[in-house]
């Protein structure tokens, strides 16, 4: 049997509780019925109170589940939504360049693979849907962040240490926001073997999508088939299905 953190496991249990009880249930009714220590049981209730995933009713002092978790539903929502909208963009893209195409969204200081078109190469880029990179050493990274405002980043990246993965690779902040800079001033971001050696990205934010979701769609190759020319269909090709799924989802700049 896998480990289980015991604070963590009586949370998911609360929320379990309160999403079968609406109505909202009192802090005696919970350590009740799920027959944890009160001040534990308290504790937790107003810690995830404090952070918007419960709310309380003044009245009854009945807890319910909060907008956070609320929200969090509706990311989930969008996210999978994106996926399905966005794969017969996806494989258009895969068909005009050849290259493998990959969709991420931002969750917190990493890119998240969300979808991925390969293609019909020999050799192909070694990914997955479902892995999560740190967004600095990424080109869909750089991508995400630039629909996100300067202080943000800072405040986003202020404890982070930033690892070198290869000579490439952006090792501070300040390098971080001018290349971010970048990225909104010509529309796209590249990679040039920054996180991952011989491969090469270009990727181009979805622009206009709602504040909690941020996506970016990305081409990569390796720098053995890197021409001039691909690059440059790469950048195109990327730019016309980015704005085609944002019209499509409604919400194009």
């Amino acid at each position: 049997m896998s480990a289980v953190v015991k604070s963590a496991d009586r949370t998911l249990a609360i929320l379990e509780l309160l999403i079968e009880h609406p109505q909202g249930l009192t802090l005696a009714e919970i350590q009740r019925t799920l027959e944890f220590p009160k001040s534990s049981t308290y504790m937790l209730l107003t810690t995830m109170e404090s952070r918007g995933f419960l709310e309380v009713e003044p009245g009854t002092r009945r807890f319910r589940v909060g907008i956070r978790l609320w929200q969090a539903g509706q990311s989930y929502v969008l996210v999978s939504d994106l996926e399905h909208l966005a794969m017969p963009y996806m494989e258009r893209l895969r068909d005009e360049v050849n290259e493998t195409v990959q969709l991420a969204t931002l969750d917190g200081t990493d890119n998240v693979y969300i979808a991925k078109v390969d293609a019909d190469q020999q050799l192909r880029l070694a990914s997955r849907v479902g892995v999560r990179l740190p967004a600095y050493a990424t080109g869909i990274g750089k991508a995400l962040l630039s629909q996100l405002d300067d202080d943000e980043i800072r405040q986003r990246f202020a404890e982070v240490e930033f690892q070198r993965f290869t000579p490439q690779t952006l090792t501070s902040l300040s390098a971080l926001i001018k290349a971010v800079h970048e990225v909104r001033e010509r529309g796209y971001a590249v990679d040039n073997s920054e996180y991952t050696p011989g491969v090469f990205c270009v990727a181009v934010p979805l622009n206009g999508r709602p504040r909690a979701t941020k996506a970016a769609l990305s081409v990569s190759f390796p720098e053995a088939r890197k021409t001039p020319q691909l690059v440059e269909r790469a950048i195109a090709s990327a730019t016309a299905a980015g704005y085609d799924i944002c019209s499509r989802m409604g919400y194009a700049e």
